[in-house]
């Protein structure tokens, strides 16, 4: 009795397995129950009928497929080699089980045709300077092919693009060429800012050297202005005696002198006619 319970137990242990399968959460079963598909399971635990049931397991998390490179002819007719990757995840886990059998090989077929397809519509220079817009469409192409697979293209990203030897030579003269244009009119626009600055410098030194001259004038002519002003006052103060004195002593220094002709301004008689009427009145 005890090994027909233990033998119970070992066939319990080797059938418990193919019976109840654990389906992780980024994880999907396809069941197909006597050849016909029932649906996807999981997460979670999963019970299988065994013999019965068929499994299929899906990975839904976000994949990569490596394309090789691919040598592909622009519209220009120059030969070019590109490689690049795939990202892509299941949206369908049936969809990628019963419409497809091998993704992996169908997509790089696709990949491949749709690149050549792609790239023989684009002159070489735009291949060069347009790598997300090629991109862009190699992951608009695939994805409506890939669709009915249950299959989403995330994102194609070109990893390299090698254009041939003699294409290569010729853009390094370009770059080369731009890199010395560049160059030229960096000092060029140097020298054209350098000079402007000195003509600015000197503009403003003349303009200050002639505002210093102007204020410099105008100093002057207060100055002058003031004596004029002063030499007015302390004229308009001298009175008639004042100056007869004054007269006086000029003649007493020319009567100093040995000449024999004087000249006598005619002012002085006006001044002496006061003095000359009061020694007529005292004679009287």
């Amino acid at each position: 009795m005890l090994g027909w319970i233990i033998l119970l137990f070992i066939l319990l242990f080797m059938i418990f397995p193919s019976f109840l399968k654990v389906v992780p959460e980024y994880k999907r079963l396809v069941v197909f129950r006597l050849g016909r598909c029932i649906g996807d399971k999981g997460p979670g635990l999963v019970i299988i009928i065994p013999i019965v049931d068929q499994i299929v397991w899906v990975d839904l998390r976000e994949l990569f497929l490596e394309i090789p490179g691919q040598t592909c002819i622009t519209k220009d007719n120059a030969p070019i080699n590109i490689d690049f990757l795939i990202y892509w995840k299941v949206v369908d886990p049936v969809k990628s089980v019963v419409q497809v059998s091998n993704f992996a090989g169908a997509s790089q077929g696709i990949a491949t045709t749709t690149l050549r397809a792609v790239v023989g519509d684009i002159f070489l220079d735009d291949i060069l300077a347009k790598r997300e817009q090629i991109n862009i469409q190699l992951r608009s192409k695939l994805d409506e092919v890939t669709e009915r697979w249950g299959v989403k293209v995330t994102s194609v990203e070109i990893r390299e693009i090698i254009p041939p030897r003699e294409i290569q030579e010729s853009m390094n003269k370009q770059m080369s060429a731009e890199r010395t244009r560049r160059a030229i009119v960096t000092e060029a626009e140097g020298q054209k800012t350098a000079a402007i600055t000195v003509a600015e410098g000197q503009k403003q030194s003349e303009i200050l050297k002639a505002e210093g001259e102007k204020q410099a004038q105008i100093l002057r002519a207060d100055g002058y202005a003031q004596a004029l002003k002063t030499i007015f006052t302390a004229a308009k103060e001298i009175d008639s005696k004042t100056m007869l004195i004054q007269y006086f002593e000029a003649l007493k220094q020319l009567g100093a002198k040995d000449s024999t002709k004087f000249v006598i301004p005619m002012e002085f008689t006006s001044l002496i006619e006061p003095i000359i009427n009061k020694a007529k009145e005292s004679l009287k």
